[in-house]
């Protein structure tokens, strides 16, 4: 797969997550002629691992930003994870509105953006109930949609392990892309958000990879 972007420390996290998702865990990765060859776009995929943000960007063929929290950015690791496409997020309830900004820069700008609709990792592995960000940011952008859904990441690494557990095997599915008003019912109740945001995980929760038969 060739290496995306031009961004040097991001090429090199690339390639190094690339070399362990290829050479530990031997994954698969379905539908990447659905990823936009250019112009803005969310990712929104399913979270179940600490894996999952450097599985989908490895994945995909073109560069994307995502969220972390605000206190990672602190010393030489916040500066890494900057020039990695980060953008910092208070997950305790304070004013996200520089990071909005951020993010409409971004799109704006025709990058991609990685979103997970359920906001945080799963305790299960399971999908958890969608949150209204992602409506919300899909709504104000109108940029296309593209679901994506990992399988195997929770048993590699899930929220409950210390350390990974590499010889799982994982895949990643990416589907057809979504357009937002097939999903907004179009009035302007307080769960408009709610409702966008629990579409794109009900197509989330549609993707698996084909028959070993089919590949």
């Amino acid at each position: 797969m060739k290496n995306p972007g031009t961004n040097p420390v991001y090429r090199a996290g690339w390639a190094l997550s690339h070399f362990i998702f290829d050479y530990f865990t031997r994954w698969e990765i379905y539908g990447k002629e659905n990823i936009p060859k250019d112009g803005p776009f969310l990712l929104a995929g399913n979270h179940a691992s600490f894996f999952d943000p450097p599985a989908f960007g490895s994945a995909c063929p073109r560069e994307l930003h995502y969220f972390a929290r605000s206190t990672l950015f602190v010393g030489k690791f916040g500066n890494l994870i900057r020039q990695c496409h980060a953008i910092p997020v208070d997950r305790d309830g304070g004013n996200d509105l520089q990071a909005f900004r951020e993010v409409f820069k971004v799109l704006r700008n025709g990058g991609g953006l990685l979103v997970f609709p359920e906001g945080t990792r799963s305790d299960d592995g399971n999908l958890r109930e969608a949150r209204p960000g992602v409506g919300m940011i899909a709504v104000r952008a109108k940029v296309p949609i593209i679901p994506a859904r990992i399988h195997g990441s929770f048993r590699v690494f899930s929220r409950h392990q210390k350390l990974p557990d590499l010889k799982n095997r994982i895949s990643v599915v990416y589907g057809p892309a979504l357009d937002v008003a097939d999903l907004d019912p179009g009035d302007t109740a307080p769960r408009r958000f709610q409702r966008i945001s629990q579409g794109v995980l009900d197509a989330i929760g549609a993707l698996n990879p084909p028959p070993r038969s089919e590949v």
